[in-house]
């Protein structure tokens, strides 16, 4: 029995196993990996800056000539956050910012971190980039998405609308994640090609339900769109579950976070290997949305105190430079970064193509037992 489903010829990939587009970690060489080896590899471009995100895109191409997507954000939040910046009866956003920075100074002073990229942080500021996670930001990477006309294009946050008639006029194959049944409603409206159903065990942005519930529920409402399982699934026997609840494929990230191709730094692979599935929480500290970040002081300190994390993107502005320190110190105990309850599943640091290989023969196999039940 071969793993295969009508993801495979709608993507034009061989396993319908999708990498989700994890910032930080889905950098070009993890993503040729995973289309190299089979499967569809994605970009976790959230945070880069549009040129950054264009140099991605070409060197992905030089590594694989298979499919292979791109993943940003299009949150809701940051357009009401834009209109309560410009709500004179709102509190001024950026005074929050200011108040909330004394907390991370604080923060930092007590575990004897130093922002290692303070000064580049200002150069920035003052140059061409876009303020990260603004409007203004998340535009310019779509105009890049469009003019570089990809194969596929991963709404990770967000309903990309919008774009679809640019985006389809080039080819592109849009996937838009969703956490609840509604939001797969909205989105299947736009003609949004595939859907993932990212249940609340996913790490990163994800919903309050869990997959297991979320999934079918997704895709009874979706009809004739295919529906990607996510959240928690860490290995095959996950995969052939997502399948067994009505899904063409499983979108998965905790698994390859450990990768060797994988961006995230030596320690926070470290990290996942050591780590178990009671060893994440969901918090607003990172980025201001809820997500599962992998338990730290960093999010230990805001569930003690009594400030709440700001909304995106304005708490980004508050733990970047925190989680740039923490990472520079090698500090799993300060950045360990984000992960789904799957992580107790990882053993190792590997090849990419051997994590595939593996989830791909034990999906196979389980979906193969499945029989023997009726």
């Amino acid at each position: 029995m071969k793993l295969h489903s009508p993801i495979c010829e709608l993507f034009g990939i061989e396993y319908p196993i999708v990498l989700a587009g994890m910032g930080g970690a889905s950098t070009p060489e993890l993503a040729a990996a995973v289309s190299n080896a089979g499967g569809l590899g994605v970009l976790g471009a959230a945070a880069c800056q549009p040129e950054q995100l264009r140099d991605w895109i070409r060197r992905t191409r030089e590594m694989t000539d298979k499919p292979f997507g791109v993943d940003t954000l299009l949150p809701a939040s940051v357009r009401r956050a834009a209109q309560v910046a410009g709500d004179r009866d709102a509190d001024d956003p950026m005074e929050l910012v200011k108040g909330h920075m004394a907390f991370a100074k604080s923060f930092m002073e007590r575990e004897h971190l130093e922002d290692p990229f303070a000064e580049r942080r200002r150069e920035a500021s003052s140059g061409n980039n876009l303020a990260i996670f603004s409007k203004e930001f998340f535009e310019a990477q779509m105009q890049v998405v469009v003019e570089e006309k990809v194969p596929v294009y991963a709404a990770g946050l967000g309903n990309p609308g919008p774009w679809m008639d640019e985006l389809h006029y080039n080819g592109t194959r849009v996937i838009a994640v969703v956490g609840a049944v509604r939001h797969a409603v909205q989105v299947a409206s736009s003609g949004i090609d595939v859907i993932v159903a990212q249940g609340h065990d996913a790490g990163g942005h994800n919903s309050p339900v869990g997959a297991m519930a979320l999934i079918p529920q997704v895709v009874d409402a979706a009809g004739d769109i295919p529906v990607l399982g996510a959240g928690g699934i860490g290995d095959g026997r996950g995969v052939a579950a997502a399948m067994m609840l009505g899904a063409a494929g499983a979108w998965i990230g905790t698994a390859f976070l450990a990768a060797q191709e994988s961006g995230i730094s030596d320690y926070q692979k470290r990290a996942l290997v050591e780590g178990t599935e009671e060893g994440t929480v969901i918090s607003r500290s990172v980025t201001g949305k809820p997500a599962r970040i992998i338990r730290s002081k960093w999010t230990d300190a805001w569930e003690q105190a009594d400030i709440k994390p700001l909304p995106m993107p304005f708490q980004g502005m508050i733990s970047g430079p925190v989680m740039a320190a923490g990472a520079a110190a090698n500090r799993a105990d300060i950045n360990p970064g984000f992960a789904g309850q799957g992580m107790g599943l990882i053993r190792g640091i590997r090849p990419a193509s051997e994590i595939m290989a593996e989830i791909v023969e034990a999906a196979e196999e389980a979906l193969s037992r499945a029989s023997r039940y009726v």
